[in-house]
């Protein structure tokens, strides 16, 4: 009995230590990555159509010879059904990667794939587990008989920060480099090293010196002011008596670079070689760049080869992944503005610390290619628990359907917005705050809120626009209208012409409610009793207007305004200011715009239509011909789900294509016949 015992508990671990050996040997998303991309192979290669899809590919990827390289791209050695999986991430300041990872189902197809696209024969690096070449000097593709790994590095050399107190992060990322490059050559280790910053301390001697300099600079700068003065004051004068300028004698500075004007090249001067010379340092650093960014790749190449063949993604990145979606696309915004180019930007100031609390948040994109449409449906989150749900509030306000009967038929579009005008205080407070007590201007910035709480009558404001607003684009108008343009005789002296062209003129209605009518009145007679305003704004019973100006040609003849019944209207034509008999479209649209938080939809056949004369030379016609043609409608809609705020965005696809994925495609084709034969590049 104990020895059946033993030997269960021997499996028992066996199989345990399996399980934790193989858990651990999944290739990793790294948790910092800004991007992560998921596709979807298997749907997506039954919605493509091949043969209409490679003689597009084919006319992209021809070579000098104009003759595809290559023939089949449903058949590149890539296991057409299995997911890909593409990430950007930092390694630190310096370095930044792309990755993406491809099932295969053929290797040296593969391969071969990737010499003809390349379009010429590369080196290939053989290693244990794997094999690599390098497309370019940033650009890597390593594989083996199962799988390969794309990875472009993008690689910059560290400079002294003046502006960055961030010295830690920096040191490590020095040092990481410098191990690195350890590996390649012993010249490159000291790479980023020699530009390390080393933080002194305060030397107020040092301080002294530099302000006693500063003194002296600025008495000579005093003397170069005053001197200048004098020789104006000398040349008012001598123009009063000769009615021109004194002759200038010339300087040092002119008559050397006469003489080396009128010089002879020398033997002491070699252009030939220091053109040379240059190109060798050139080349000389891009060999140095190029052994880091390759250890990076190949560092990067072991890691993956090192694992088994699975995925490992952070939870946090596929939280609102749908698995039916086509492609599924995250982005953090926080790691974006901490380790993007805005870093650099922000530290240059002692409060850019304080802007990463408004961009700490992620955003996820599920797509789908459906039969007649495309479909995508976005979720924001802000990684700040206590910030998302004020900005949820934000998005649960009350809905006025008052707003929505001035959608008429026949309109191109609207965008309605139903908030809570008096969370969006809530939310703001919130964005500013930071759950780190020890923040810099932490205090100072707690401080401010708390006054401007004190200060400010939140509910007295939010009812001057509590949050509910609708914007129409009835139709575009067409109106000629004169401006002026300029010719040139052959002697380059400009005459003035006065033309004339036809224009696109928006009726549109933008209108929102209001708690507090007696406020706006009170704004629009400052509009007209106001002497300097009075010339232009006018007023006729309760309606307000823009006065036309008969002396200068604008593109909007009216514009009115005024306040009834709890609503504030901007509008183009008095027509707009009442209800509007609604069926069909107008009245789906009035039903959206009133259900959800955010919404709008257009009519892009009818947009296309008003922006007709907008397209004026032969190719801009083509254009507007195909897009005509081709253009479907836009609708979107927005709001709080679970704990985050969801946008679902349609596009209809009108023509006959398979579906919406080939839809994209065959308009991709149909634009690359209208346009003008360009010289074709490598796919």
């Amino acid at each position: 009995m104990k020895t059946v015992l033993h030997q269960f508990q021997i499996l028992y671990f066996l199989l345990l230590g399996f399980f934790f050996a193989s858990s651990q040997s999944k290739t990793e998303i790294p948790k910092n990555a800004f991007f992560y991309m998921e596709i979807n192979s298997k749907q997506l290669n039954e919605k493509v159509n091949w043969n209409k899809l490679n003689p597009i590919l084919q006319d992209l990827n021809k070579n000098n010879q104009e003759k595809p390289t290559w023939q089949d791209f449903s058949n590149i050695g890539i296991q057409n059904d299995a997911k890909q999986y593409h990430y950007f991430s930092n390694f630190n300041d310096s370095v930044k990667a792309y990755t993406a990872h491809f099932i295969l189902q053929d290797s040296k197809k593969f391969l071969e794939f990737i010499n003809v696209s390349a379009k010429k024969e590369l080196e290939v690096t053989k290693k244990d587990k794997y094999s690599y070449v390098n497309l370019n000097d940033e650009t890597f593709v390593a594989w083996n008989d199962k799988r390969a790994v794309i990875t472009g590095v993008s690689y910059t050399k560290s400079y002294p920060k003046f502006f960055d107190d961030d010295k830690a992060v920096d040191s490590v990322a020095s040092a990481l480099i410098d191990s690195i490059a350890m590996k390649t050559d012993s010249t490159a280790v000291e790479l980023d090293s020699a530009y390390t910053e080393v933080e002194k301390p305060f030397d107020y001697k040092e301080e002294i010196k530099y302000l006693k300099d500063e003194i002296k600079y600025q008495k000579e700068d005093i003397k170069e002011h005053n001197a200048e003065i004098a020789r104006l004051q000398k040349d008012i004068k001598y123009l009063e008596k000769h009615h021109q300028y004194p002759p200038q004698p010339k300087t040092e500075e002119a008559v050397e670079s006469e003489e080396v004007a009128s010089a002879k090249p020398t033997e002491e001067y070699d252009e030939e070689a220091e053109d040379l010379a240059y190109k060798k340092e050139m080349d000389s650093i891009k060999a140095e760049n190029f052994k880091i960014i390759k250890a990076f790749a190949e560092r990067e190449f072991d890691k993956h080869f090192e694992a088994n063949i699975e995925i490992e993604v952070p939870k946090e990145m596929v939280a609102f992944q749908d698995p039916k979606s086509d492609i599924f696309i995250y982005t953090n915004y926080g790691e974006v503005f901490k380790n993007g180019p805005y870093k650099k930007l922000l530290s240059l100031y002692s409060y850019g610390s304080l802007l990463d609390n408004l961009y700490n948040s992620n955003s996820t994109f599920n797509v789908y290619f459906e039969k007649n449409k495309l479909r995508f449906v976005n979720n924001y989150q802000h990684r700040n628990k206590e910030a998302q749900k004020n900005i949820s509030a934000v998005y649960q306000g009350k809905k006025d359907k008052k707003l929505m009967s001035l959608i008429p038929d026949k309109s191109i579009g609207y965008y309605a917005i139903n908030v809570d005008g008096y969370k969006y205080f809530d939310m703001l407070y919130s964005l500013f705050e930071s759950s780190n007590d020890n923040e810099k201007y932490q205090k100072e910035i707690g401080l401010i809120i708390e006054t401007v709480k004190i200060v400010l009558d939140e509910k007295a404001i939010s009812k001057i626009a509590p949050g509910n607003g609708i914007f129409v684009l009835n139709e575009l108008n067409t109106k000629k209208v004169e401006y002026t343009d300029y010719e040139f005789d052959e002697n380059f002296n400009s005459k003035e012409i006065r033309k004339t062209k036809d224009v696109a003129v928006p009726d549109f209605t933008f209108a929102f409610a209001t708690d507090n009518d007696d406020y706006w009145k009170r704004i629009f007679d400052v509009l007209t009793s106001n002497k300097e305003l009075a010339q232009k704004f006018g007023k006729n019973g309760e309606i307000y207007y823009l006065k036309k100006d008969p002396k200068n040609s604008s593109y909007m003849d009216q514009m009115f305004f005024t306040v009834k019944d709890g609503i504030v209207y901007l509008t183009t034509s008095l027509a707009n200011l009442v209800p509007k008999k609604q069926s069909g479209i107008s009245e789906k649209w009035a039903k959206e715009a009133s259900r959800n938080s955010q919404s709008g939809s257009f009519n892009m056949q009818r947009l296309m239509n008003g922006l007709e004369k907008e397209f004026k030379t032969l190719p801009e016609q083509k254009a507007l011909n195909l897009f005509r043609k081709n253009a479907g409608d836009f609708d979107f809609k927005t709001n709080v789900k679970g704990e985050s705020i969801e946008t679902e965005f349609n596009y209809t696809t009108p023509n006959s294509s398979e579906n919406s994925l080939m839809y994209f495609f065959d308009l991709c084709n149909d634009l690359i016949k209208i346009m003008e034969p360009v010289k074709p590049t490598s796919f």
